[in-house]
Parts: structure tokens; C-alpha cells; sequence
């Protein structure tokens, strides 16, 4: 009788053993894999800029929201090595290099023809900066064109949606490094 309960007990004790280490490959899978698969993961580098007609002000409203430290990094590179985009006490050339580095970025076309933008400003929003960008004297849009190279010397998988909002119709495209240009007929 001692032999059978020394066999059921060592019995019990195999399949607690089989058990136990299940559990310790289970708990190892979960803190292993979101550890691997983080590894392989990278940062997703995108723009948003919104353009919207105004008719009866005859003007078109451009609003581009950027990555702060994407944007910074691109100055550092393009501009000054130690600049630092802040809200705060932010040095003056930082208002120039965004206007500068907008300006050599952005290049829109209405009705086939070029047009300038002016610069508004910008502002801060946590982690993103709000630039501000407007084009007057805008009669009707039949087409608009824009090519957007924001942030594509500086990260090559860098993606820049634009959205517009143009004689009452929303449009969006996707502008990637490869095909930087898009034409909207309205």
C-alpha cells in the first residue's frame, strides 16, 4: 500500500513538473516576444499638412504639423548643430530657419502657375509644432499641385500626407520621397 501511494505521490510530482515548466515557457514567451518584436520596431516619421480654400477671403490656409524633434534633428543637420525647438526662451533663428527651410520644402502651383506662400508663424503643441502658412489673393481653384519635401534628406522612410479642402471637396494624398508631387483637379 506504502508502494502505491509512493507511486501516485511521485506520479502527482511528474505532472506538477510538466506543468510548472509549461507555465515557465508561457511567462517566458510573454517577456520575451514583446522584447523582440520591439527590437525590430521603428519609429513611423510622418508629416500632416491641411490646406483649405477659402473662398470668400480669397485666400488658401495652409497648416503643416511637424514632429518636434524630427524637425529639429533636420536644422541640426541643415542649420546649426546646437539648436533646440522650445517654446520657451527659443533662440530668433529659430523663426528664420523655419521660414527658410518651409520655403525650400514646399512649392505649390495653383491653376498650373507658382505661387508663394507667407509664413504666419508657428506654435507648440507637446510634441508637435504647428506651422503657419497662407496664400492670398486666390480668385478659384481649378488645380493644386504641391510638392511636399519636408524631412526627406533627413529620414528616407519619411511620409507626408497632405489633405486638402478645396471648393468643398476633401482630397488626400501621400507623399513619400519617391514621388514627392501631387495634382488634384477640382
Amino acid at each position: 500500500m506504502q508502494n502505491r501511494a509512493l507511486s501516485s505521490m511521485k506520479m502527482c510530482l511528474k505532472k506538477f513538473k510538466i506543468e510548472l515548466m509549461k507555465i515557465i515557457k508561457f511567462l517566458l514567451i510573454i517577456a520575451v516576444v514583446p522584447l523582440l518584436l520591439s527590437a525590430s520596431l521603428h519609429k513611423f516619421y510622418v508629416s500632416v499638412t491641411e490646406v483649405e480654400f477659402v473662398k470668400e477671403k480669397k485666400s488658401v490656409q495652409i497648416i503643416s504639423r511637424i514632429f518636434v524633434d524630427d524637425l529639429e534633428k533636420a536644422f541640426r543637420e541643415r542649420y546649426d548643430e546646437n539648436i533646440t525647438l522650445v517654446a520657451k526662451n527659443e533662440s530668433k533663428d529659430v523663426q528664420l530657419y523655419m521660414e527658410r527651410y518651409l520655403k525650400d520644402k514646399i512649392e505649390i502651383k495653383i491653376n498650373g502657375k507658382p505661387v508663394n506662400f507667407k509664413f504666419i508663424g508657428k506654435e507648440y503643441d507637446n510634441d508637435i509644432v504647428f506651422c503657419y502658412l497662407e496664400i492670398t489673393g486666390i480668385e478659384m481653384i481649378k488645380s493644386f499641385e504641391i510638392s511636399n519635401q519636408l524631412l526627406f534628406d533627413t529620414f528616407g522612410e519619411q511620409q507626408n500626407i497632405v489633405k486638402l479642402k478645396i471648393n468643398g471637396q476633401n482630397k488626400s494624398i501621400i507623399l513619400i520621397s519617391q514621388n514627392d508631387k501631387g495634382l488634384l483637379n477640382f
